[in-house]
């Protein structure tokens, strides 16, 4: 995919700058951009193949080939603009924004193709640490989900916490790799105090926040523990108890919660470049979505008074 989108994002520079009648001599950036599309798909049909390997092997030689062929282009395109702008009816500005989009590319395009030589050819894994994930967006993340069709997704954890009435009273957005999510009770029950200027009475999580350390601190705080806990046996015991049950209940409500907020105040995907782009939006998305639960809980309240009264 890198290989796809680096030669993509060079050509369509190239072409911008070939519109204002700065030229190379090469052949028409659109073809390059058709020919790494076809050697994508002829990547993802040789999973079907006979001797697979030796297919993604082969194709990814002549990715490998193509784009140095874009980079060299994209390059000298690059250096012409950069000497001949005053040729153009671009600004400085102007043309220095075609210059960073260009230089963002070509500065990482050979670690990208480095990557993709060891992980496909060399068959070595890749440390975390020094992947390229995203060419554009240096702070995403691994995001592993352990999920069916999402074992492992690329961008930033985001920690929700909602309020019984559906509000979203305390989130962070970490452009980091994400601590153990145990680690992250006590800085939120400690922002929430805080914030909100009150005593906290119940905290329920899954299993994923429950530890040792977590449920004595609760208890110091006397804060009423409805963490899930990881044991299969303790929870079957804790489920017996009315109020843990009830935790249990209303926190499954905060997945649907967070689809509501993902899918109709953020966007899929989140259109906001940058880290603190992207956390701006989110604390936008929390203002909103606030706005919005508050504006129904008077219509939410006589809804429930008509059915007390109809029973």
């Amino acid at each position: 995919m890198l290989l796809r989108d680096g030669p993509r994002t060079l050509m369509q520079a190239v072409h911008l700058i070939r519109a204002q009648d700065l030229k190379h001599r090469m052949a028409e950036p659109a073809g390059f951009i058709t020919r790494m599309n076809q050697r994508c798909l002829q990547m993802t049909h040789t999973a079907r193949q006979p001797e697979s390997k030796k297919q993604r092997k082969r194709v990814l030689r002549e990715m490998k080939q193509l784009t140095r062929v874009v980079r060299a282009h994209a390059q000298r395109y690059r250096d012409l603009l950069d000497q001949q702008w005053e040729q153009t009816d671009w600004t400085r500005p102007q043309a220095e924004q075609v210059l960073r989009r260009l230089d963002q590319v070509l500065s990482q395009l050979p670690d990208a193709v480095a990557q993709a030589h060891e992980r496909i050819i060399g068959e070595r894994q890749v440390n975390n640490e020094d992947k390229i994930l995203s060419l554009y967006e240096p702070d995403v993340q691994v995001v592993v989900r352990h999920k069916a069709g999402a074992l492992v997704e690329f961008g930033n954890d985001l920690l929700l916490a909602e309020s019984v009435q559906g509000l979203i009273v305390d989130w962070e957005l970490f452009g980091e790799a994400v601590p153990a999510e145990a680690s992250l009770v006590k800085p939120c029950v400690q922002r929430l105090e805080a914030g909100l200027q009150q005593k906290l009475h119940g905290l329920g999580t899954d299993r994923g926040f429950d530890s040792a350390a977590n449920r004595q601190w609760l208890g110091r705080k006397k804060i009423f523990n409805g963490m899930c806990p990881r044991s299969p046996e303790n929870l079957g015991a804790r489920m017996s108890e009315p109020d843990f049950a009830a935790a249990q209940k209303r926190r499954s409500q905060t997945e649907g919660r967070i689809g509501i907020f993902k899918n109709n105040f953020l966007g899929r995907p989140l259109r906001a470049k940058g880290f603190a782009h992207r956390a701006l939006a989110v604390s936008w998305g929390v203002l909103t979505h606030d706005l919005w639960v508050m504006a129904r809980l008077p219509e939410a309240k006589g809804a429930s008074q008509a059915a007390r009264r109809a029973a």
